[in-house]
């Protein structure tokens, strides 16, 4: 008979144990768990600099069979944006006209062979870090957003480019933090707030 109690006492403990290395185990993980996202304009340069390597060979003169050998196909890239001669207007209305280049005056003043194309391109990857429980109750999240970002103006006359501009950040490091000492709770006092109106 004691030998019975015994062993079931003795079979309880391993099982506590076990239990207990299965919820160590666990939580030492739970980072991973954390949600992670990406935001990527779909492309065939996947860096900063191949981007910037493939902009700087474009030149004054450029034909539209130049852009296309070059990855710049107007009528087929992916997510190229094509302005016409007042969209283009548009963008330089704030400076003074005889502040901008003479081939892009020349241009802006035969609307009928003027157009240009944005390339706005972006790869940003974002995961949350830290606590795990206390990113799951909402007491405290951080989000590490890391990436890049680069786009390009191309001004063609005549289909022929004249002019071109580029703007970016090459390495895109930030981070976003919120703090809720209610947890959970914080967000219930807005959540009243409408239905009660």
């Amino acid at each position: 008979m004691r030998t019975g109690i015994y062993g079931n006492v003795q079979s309880g403990r391993i099982g506590v144990v076990l239990v207990c290395l299965l919820l160590l185990t666990a939580l030492a993980g739970c980072s991973r768990l954390l949600p992670r996202s990406q935001e990527v304009t779909r492309s065939k340069w996947h860096s900063f600099e191949q981007i910037k390597a493939a902009y700087d060979q474009i030149v004054p003169g450029s034909s539209l069979a130049d852009l296309a050998a070059m990855g710049f196909d107007l009528e087929k890239t992916p997510n190229l944006q094509l302005l016409n001669a007042t969209e283009l207007a548009v963008l330089f209305q704030s400076t003074p006209s005889e502040a901008l280049p003479a081939e892009l005056q020349g241009c802006l003043n035969q609307p009928d062979a003027c157009r240009a194309c944005v390339y706005d391109l972006q790869r940003l990857h974002s995961r949350r870090v830290g606590n795990f429980w206390a990113d799951f109750f909402n007491f405290h999240r951080k989000t590490a957003v890391s990436g890049w970002r680069f786009k390009m103006l191309l001004v063609l006359h005549r289909d022929q480019v004249v002019y071109r501009l580029w703007s970016g950040t090459a390495a895109i490091a930030t981070c976003r933090e919120e703090r809720n000492p209610l947890g959970p709770l914080q967000s219930s006092g807005d959540r009243l707030l409408r239905l009660a109106y």
